[in-house]
């Protein structure tokens, strides 16, 4: 027991024999042995690692230094590698290049992403790159063959990414593209694809290739040139008309049959789309003439100032988004909800001015009242050419009113939209006033007969002012609309003034809906001649239709009745 005691120690006892001192050599020797090797095996494995990732690198830099050639076919070549490498920068790589944001070293041909106005990431590896000169860059040029062949590489990357917009967009790449070399990608992506929308569009992009691949069979050709006529849109159009222009027999008359269809269903779309723009500008000419409709109505005033109250409200809107930029950036998006009651309160409150001022020593002069009033308007241009200058105004549009959509054929902007519906309810809101508040009753009281109105104990001096400051209000509110679609300058109300009496006159004075009616009929009718006569043409034609009409009908669409108006 002693004897192995005094092992411990790690010195040999003196005291033990020769056989045991070799046994204990033997068997630290074989444990050295052992960490020697394990070590070497380390090293040799890191070294490995290291070796290999160098190499990969190397390969990497390799085929991406045909982006830093500037040669046209290196970058069609180095995209087409690239987009089957399976590199993680890949995606961004050829974004980049589809962003015009990719750009390189001429003299260390080093490849780089532009993220911002100054920072720049390698392409090859993602990392931010520091002291870098965007003036000592190049950007990687781009040309048509580039651009097909970027497009495509960018479908084959995102056809199977698990996001449905981006497999979206990949399909449509696809469809437009209609390159051969992503068939096989397209039909793996179909059979896994669960989402039906996708689906279309990626049958559509197989469509596409197949009727412009000779070496198809001829009925999945036809089957092809079937799917693709379903579509019906310029892109299905354009591949059809290709593909008549290089084919024959049975397959020719498949797509010349394809594109008499496409073009009747475009022309039907056409006329829809039309007919939409036609809203659009009715949605316009009523809020612009639903206040004059008032002022007309129940004053007898040709009020030609009216259009400034039009443009008073689109500079409120400028100067609340201008306020909210440099004060308060993140209530932008509420910017026109903020803007609309300020500029209903700033033009009923000069509305008001005006006609306590000015207006109601001329009622019964309708003359003296037009030329007062055209002499305003030139005051409140020079006024607001004074304070903002003479060049138009910037007037952003808040997040909900940007893009469109689309309906079928038609294409639908949001703020288009926005501004139907606003108009809508701003007729809403002013028939609910008219018919369920003590002052609507007044005012009706007024327009139908004044004198009898102010024998019953109606002030009428009062709801002279109180209706000529709404009318100006909502001519206010209309501004705040027109900012989104015109430019905000001092002229803005004049372009639609003449337009407003034109409303007024047709719908009948002082009727508001005939006012609606209008304004949608002759919105609709002037977007439905101007493809075929012109806009100019188209008005003029309007113009002498309303003269015709209203030698037929002078009160307009809809007449007031009362013993005052029909007298």
């Amino acid at each position: 027991m002693n004897k192995r005691l005094e092992l411990v120690s790690g010195e040999p006892s003196r005291n033990l024999p020769i056989s045991s001192h070799k046994t204990q050599f033997a068997t630290f020797s074989i444990f050295s042995e052992a960490l020697a090797f394990l070590a070497a095996l380390i090293v040799m494995s890191l070294v490995s690692l290291f070796l290999s990732g160098a190499v990969r690198a190397d390969e990497q830099d390799a085929f991406l230094s045909g982006f830093t050639t500037d040669k046209f076919a290196d970058t069609e070549k180095t995209i087409n590698t690239l987009a089957v490498s399976g590199l993680p920068m890949a995606a961004p790589i050829l974004e980049a290049l589809a962003g015009d944001r990719l750009l390189f070293d001429p003299e260390s041909k080093a490849l780089l992403i532009r993220k911002s106005e100054s920072q720049f990431i390698a392409a090859i590896d993602g990392h931010i790159e520091d002291a870098i000169e965007a003036d000592d860059l190049k950007k990687v040029r781009v040309n048509n063959a580039v651009r097909r062949a970027l497009d495509a590489a960018l479908g084959s990357l995102t056809l199977m990414s698990p996001d449905p917009a981006k497999r979206l967009a990949a399909a449509e790449s696809a469809y437009k593209s209609h390159d051969p070399a992503t068939l096989d990608l397209l039909q793996q992506a179909i059979e896994k694809e669960n989402d039906a929308k996708v689906k279309r569009m990626q049958l559509a992009a197989r469509a596409a290739i197949q009727a412009l691949d000779p070496q198809a069979s001829d009925s999945d050709r036809l089957s092809a040139i079937d799917l693709i006529k379903a579509r019906g849109d310029q892109d299905a159009l354009g591949l059809l008309s290709k593909l008549a222009a290089s084919s024959e027999g049975a397959m020719k008359a498949a797509a010349e049959s394809g594109i008499g269809s496409i073009r009747a269903t475009l022309a039907l779309w056409g006329n829809v789309q039309n007919i939409w723009y036609g809203l659009s500008l009715g949605s316009v000419l009523l809020l612009a003439a639903i206040g004059l409709a008032i002022t007309f109505g129940v004053m007898g005033i040709i009020n030609m100032a009216h259009g400034e109250m039009v443009m008073i409200g689109a500079y409120t809107t400028y100067v609340v988004q201008d306020l909210i930029r440099t004060k308060i950036p993140s209530l932008f998006d509420y910017s026109l909800l903020i803007a609309v009651p300020l500029a209903f309160v700033v033009t009923a409150i000069i509305g008001m001015l005006i006609e306590r001022v000015v207006i109601r020593y001329l009622y019964g002069r309708p003359l003296e009242t037009l030329l007062a009033t055209f002499g305003l308007s030139l005051v409140l241009q020079q006024a607001v050419r004074t304070i903002f200058g003479a060049n138009n105004r910037e007037v952003g549009a808040p997040s909900f009113m940007a893009g469109s959509f689309e309906l079928g054929g038609l294409v639908i902007t949001y703020g288009r939209m926005w501004i139907i519906i606003f108009a809508l309810m701003v007729f809403a809101i002013l028939q609910l006033v008219l018919r369920a508040t003590s002052f609507g009753l007044r005012m009706r009281a007024v327009t139908q007969n004044r004198k009898m109105a102010s024998a019953m104990g109606i002030d009428t001096n009062r709801i002279d002012a109180l209706a000529f400051a709404l009318g100006s209000g909502i001519a206010g509110m209309a501004g705040v609309a027109l900012s989104q679609i015109d430019n905000v300058s001092p002229n803005l109300g004049q372009s639609y003034i003449i337009d407003s009496f034109m409303v007024v006159v047709f719908g009948g004075v002082g009727n508001l809906w005939g006012t609606l009616v209008g304004a949608l009929t002759l919105g609709v009718a002037n977007k439905v001649l101007e493809p075929f006569i012109g806009a100019v043409l188209g008005k003029i034609v309007m113009l002498v239709f309303i003269i015709m009409f209203i030698q037929k009908r002078p009160r307009g669409l809809f007449a007031l009745k009362g013993r005052a108006v029909e007298a």
